[in-house]
């Protein structure tokens, strides 16, 4: 089985990795046609990703469940992180041109689910379905560069991958919100054509894939581990599902430790039926014997912890503490986006010269660091300018990081495992970034309620607070604020732009306080992220193979 022609393959050099087979060489011509078709497939998730952060606020506001959003981004990002080792082994057996249209198209039926969801709950679960289809864009994408590059031209072209993100980012908050901001378009709610808008871009990126996606590829013959598939939703689902609900629950409570409890036994049944498994195991446990590999997953998952966290977090500063519009929020956003983008392809052509990719990689998760602690410092008052100071920190390290770790995973692996391994990169990344978003959402839902009450408490003191509070109108928009039996748990918090700014000021102080401790939690984990990266990468010269 073949998705194109054969090409004459370069001779090894004889700088190169013994376990690494040497790369495929297609013409200019086609190894452009090649990338195209990739990019718009990746594009077509990223743009979703960065859409929708914005506009989460307005979508659950309009079905009734502020607090419940984790679940809106954790299904995805759970489904998404599951199947993206299957893509990988999909991709060995039957070529890249095949697994990648199968991708798109599950994508496209799970946004049309999207479009359609009645409730938080019906959101979540459609969610799961375009995960299934959008775990597999961006770890095919990876591969199939993999595929046609050497190591060290790798970071270039990878840094086109990051770039597709980068410009993603700059018109996904835009897009979202506006659309997020129209009451209704075309008789449909504004927020659903944040689905819909998927679909011409899935069909036209499915015709662009059948078409040009033609990687000489040389089918591996061995089984599917499905076993290995349900063993590890059934290591990944139960850990994940205690980080979302661990903040409400309590995290030393008998449901969490049961939780904990599963996730570990799974973990456990997933490694013995992965060595069980051999050549046909959906993680080659190979694959980790690799210093360089290991280094590069884990790194992953810890950046990808921060980076996902703060991608959903940021949006909520914006928009309930500085009081932003969904499209101001997005507008706001830009410089992250716009650090990324010029990062990354400065990296890429520095990895490309020199080969040396420690350097990079050290300042990326430095910035990463730098940049949340920024962010755990933002309160109610703080300047604009503080506020963007952060964003393109963040974006910088984003920039430098991401491709820079997965070039360091990729080094060590051999062009037969590399669809799988490249998966697997994925699937640390996108683990980290789940495990992040719901410790940072249920960090900053689980604690609102009592700085909300602790907020009110003290501005209650002041008279004339208590006047304006006590007056009808403005009594009904705190007590929906407060949410049922006025816990302080927040359902809809579109009543604060209601508000007098007298009455709006303890509940905007409130979320703050929230997200200082979810950011400052960021923090931590990207400052040992740093530490790892700087006493155990190696600091050695890609070979130009």
């Amino acid at each position: 089985m073949h998705d194109g022609p054969s090409e004459v393959k370069k001779p090894p050099s004889p700088q190169a990795d013994a376990s690494v087979e040497p790369v495929v060489r297609l013409s200019h011509r086609r190894r452009k046609a090649v990338l195209t078709s990739v990019m718009l497939g990746l594009f077509l998730s990223a743009l979703d990703q960065t859409v929708i952060s914005v506009a989460l606020r307005t979508i659950t506001d309009d079905l009734h469940g502020l607090s419940q959003q984790a679940w809106v981004t954790t299904a995805y990002l759970v489904t998404g992180t599951v199947v993206g080792p299957m893509y990988g082994k999909l991709a060995d057996i039957f070529g890249r041109r095949r697994t990648y249209a199968t991708a798109i198209a599950l994508f496209a039926v799970g946004s049309l689910l999207c479009a359609a969801a009645g409730s938080v709950t019906e959101l979540a679960v459609f969610r799961a379905v375009q995960g299934m289809g959008g775990g597999g864009l961006a770890s095919l994408a990876m591969t199939v560069i993999a595929d046609v590059t050497t190591l060290r031209e790798r970071g270039r072209y990878q840094g086109f991958y990051t770039a597709v993100f980068g410009t993603a980012a700059l018109a996904g908050p835009v897009v979202g919100g506006v659309l997020a901001g129209q009451d209704a378009l075309l008789g449909v709610a504004g927020w659903r054509w944040i689905f819909l808008i998927n679909l011409p871009l899935a069909a036209l990126a499915l015709v662009m894939v059948l078409r040009l996606l033609r990687v000489p590829h040389r089918p591996v013959r061995h089984r599917l581990d499905v076993l290995g598939a349900v063993a590890l939703v059934a290591a990944a689902a139960p850990l994940l599902v205690a980080a979302e609900q661990g903040g409400a629950w309590g995290w030393g409570s008998r449901t969490a430790w049961s939780l904990y409890g599963a996730g570990v036994l799974g973990l456990a049944v997933f490694v013995a039926v992965e060595r069980r498994a051999g050549d046909a195991a959906l993680l080659p446990l190979r694959l980790f014997r690799a210093h360089v590999f290991r280094l590069g997953v884990t790194l992953h998952f810890m950046v990808g912890f921060g980076v996902f966290g703060a991608a959903v977090t940021l949006p909520l500063y914006l928009q309930l503490v500085q009081g932003m519009t969904p499209v101001e929020a997005g507008l706001a956003s830009l410089p992250t986006a716009a650090a990324s983008l010029v990062t990354t392809l400065v990296v890429g052509r520095i990895i490309a010269r020199t080969g040396r990719i420690k350097p990079c990689l050290v300042a990326g998760v430095a910035c990463l660091a730098l940049g949340l602690l920024v962010c755990a410092g933002l309160g109610l008052g703080s300047s604009m300018l503080v506020v963007t100071a952060g964003m393109v920190l963040l974006g910088a390290g984003m920039g430098a990081a991401m491709q820079t770790m997965t070039t360091l995973a990729q080094s060590g692996t051999p062009r037969s495992d590399m669809g799988a391994a490249t998966a697997a990169v994925n699937f640390f990344r996108t683990s980290g970034g789940t495990v992040g978003t719901a410790l940072f959402l249920s960090v900053v839902f689980s604690s609102t309620a009592s700085h909300v009450h602790e907020r009110i408490s003290a501005a209650s003191r002041n008279a004339p607070f208590r006047a304006l509070a006590e007056q009808p109108g403005n009594a009904r928009v705190i007590t929906s604020l407060l949410g049922p039996g006025g816990n302080g748990e927040p359902r809809d918090s579109s009543a604060l732009a209601r508000l007098d700014a007298v009455l709006s000021r303890p509940f905007r102080e409130a979320y703050a306080d929230a997200l200082h401790a979810a950011f400052l939690l960021g923090a931590v984990v990207m400052l040992a992220a740093l530490v790892h990266a700087i006493a155990r990468v190696p600091d050695s010269t890609l070979p130009d193979a």
